[in-house]
């Protein structure tokens, strides 16, 4: 793409954005300590680093001489029809819109704002840690409320047409608008809670009654990571509060993992679900350090990045020829499982719980819808931060049947708004629906994936997703690559046909 064109122009806009891609690096593995290993103690000190860091890429990506870059890059773009591929002057075209894009929004924005943000991030996720473990909202809430505050400010500025939910949620889903949202989602709003009446009274606990040590589960994890092919010289796999996965660079990638006590295969299941992160990541079109900094090289959105994690945690780790070629080795663990059906059914209790993170397919996007309303309810319809938990534990009390033991078990289990990540949330629930219909599109070219779990032997799956799914970064947007993949608009239906027969399967068991 633009890596190919022999321009000064491109090449000069080529070597500012790596320089500025080296500072965002800097900054996420500063990121990636903070979550992993940093002392609290170091929590004021590096609110300043990231608060400088962020100065430093606001002013990058604001100023004048980045302004002219962009515009001497699209002059030898509209001087060079007679030199490139239709293909070419396309991607070329995108990356420069996109890059276009960016760079009026962050001239928008006040660097004090920018600045002020990124020191309540760091303060935040350590407040939340600390009120977590306390389970003590009334210590989070005053961090709460100036994050809410601040992204409400920032949506002001922004100025887009949009909602302030809409505009903070584009970062994560370019193009979303709360209409479409809500058109995708009202199926789910009626369907899935009919579903869990229908599995009401059967034997599925939402809690096992059985665990493992923490180093057992971290052998069964470094077990499924070699089976999925990991490359340990480019990969690195550690311990966190809240389970994630952050590229470092282009051979650099990062996830975490935690062991819950009494959730024995929550770690596992963590894992395979932060490893499709790490997959779709490395399938991502930078293949040099120069490609790496475009926008072309970058994750089409966080929905595309949930279906992938959601694609192996469940349609791979959670399906029945899995459990089949696992139990095994659990069994050898410890583990009390007498057989396959019996592995395979504690991976899918489907049963509501508090907890979204150990959420079965069923009952997880019931979590996030209770999360999407009250974002909106927080930053657009007057919800006090403070009567938070209250309002957490009605809507799973009416939407779930469950209620928080406490604030930890409730409306603090999530590092998500600590961080001011508004508009994050939906993406999990809109990545269950792209994975279903792009399993769908998968079957009809080279099987259904779980007659490759089946045979053990994934490449097959990997290489359809490398070739159909990865490389397209952000050439599109998340529902122009759905209708591209599987040749029709993104919908509820595929997700809940699948919920629906793997259901009927599980109720045949008991």
């Amino acid at each position: 793409m633009t890596r190919d064109v022999p321009s000064s122009a491109w090449t000069s806009l080529g070597d500012y954005l790596r320089e500025t891609q080296l500072l965002g690096s800097i900054q996420s593995t500063l990121y990636w300590d903070q979550n992993t290993r940093m002392p609290s103690g170091g929590a004021a000190w590096r609110g300043e680093q990231l608060a400088l860091l962020a100065r430093q890429l606001h002013a990058r990506q604001s100023c004048e001489r980045y302004a002219a870059l962009i515009g001497e890059a699209r002059q030898a773009w509209q001087a060079s029809s007679e030199q490139t591929s239709e293909a070419e002057r396309l991607a070329q075209a995108r990356n420069l819109d996109l890059l276009e894009q960016e760079l009026h929004r962050q001239q928008a924005l006040d660097p004090d704002l920018v600045s002020a943000i990124a020191v309540a991030k760091s303060e935040g996720y350590e407040c939340w840690q600390q009120a977590k473990a306390a389970s003590a909202f009334d210590q989070f809430a005053p961090s709460l409320k100036r994050m809410v505050a601040l992204r409400q400010e920032q949506a002001r500025q922004l100025a887009e047409p949009r909602s302030c939910w809409e505009t903070l949620a584009q970062p994560f889903e370019p193009d979303l608008t709360l209409a479409r949202l809500q058109e995708l989602f009202a199926p789910l709003r009626q369907r899935l809670p009919e579903l869990l009446g229908q599995l009401q009274g059967g034997p599925r606990p939402t809690a096992l009654s059985w665990d493992l040590e923490a180093a057992t589960q971290q052998d069964l994890c470094d077990q499924l990571l070699k089976c999925w092919g990991r490359d340990e010289s480019i990969t690195c796999v550690a311990a966190s509060p809240h389970p994630f996965s952050i590229t470092l660079g282009p051979r650099d990638f990062r996830i975490t993992t935690r062991v819950v006590a009494g959730q024995p295969l929550s770690c596992f299941l963590a894992t395979a679900h932060e490893w499709g992160h790490s997959l779709y990541e490395q399938g991502l079109p930078p293949s040099s350090h120069q490609w790496f900094a475009w926008p072309l090289g970058q994750a089409t959105s966080m929905a595309v990045h949930e279906s992938q994690s959601l694609f192996w945690e469940n349609r791979v780790a959670r399906s029945q020829p899995f459990a089949e070629h696992w139990w095994p080795r659990f069994a050898a663990a410890g583990a009390p499982i007498a057989n396959a059906i019996d592995l395979w059914r504690a991976m899918n209790p489907m049963a509501p719980g508090c907890n979204r993170v150990e959420a079965d397919e069923l009952s997880y996007g019931l979590h996030i819808l209770i999360r999407t309303d009250l974002e909106l309810a927080l930053l657009e319809q007057g919800l006090e931060v403070e009567a938070l938990p209250s309002e957490w534990n009605r809507r799973y009390g009416e939407l779930l049947g469950v209620t928080p033991a406490d604030d930890a078990e409730g409306c603090l289990q999530d590092v998500h708004w600590s961080e001011g990540l508004f508009g994050y949330f939906p993406s999990y629930l809109l990545g269950h629906l792209i994975s279903a219909q792009i399993s769908e599109a998968m079957e009809t070219a080279i099987g259904a994936p779980e007659e490759h779990v089946r045979r053990d032997d994934l490449q097959p799956v990997l290489s359809w997703l490398r070739e159909a799914v990865h490389p397209i970064g952000r050439a599109l947007n998340a529902e122009q690559l759905v209708a591209s993949v599987t040749g029709r608009p993104l919908s509820s239906e595929p997700f809940l046909r699948y919920l629906e027969s793997k259901i009927e399967r599980l109720l045949a068991l008991s």
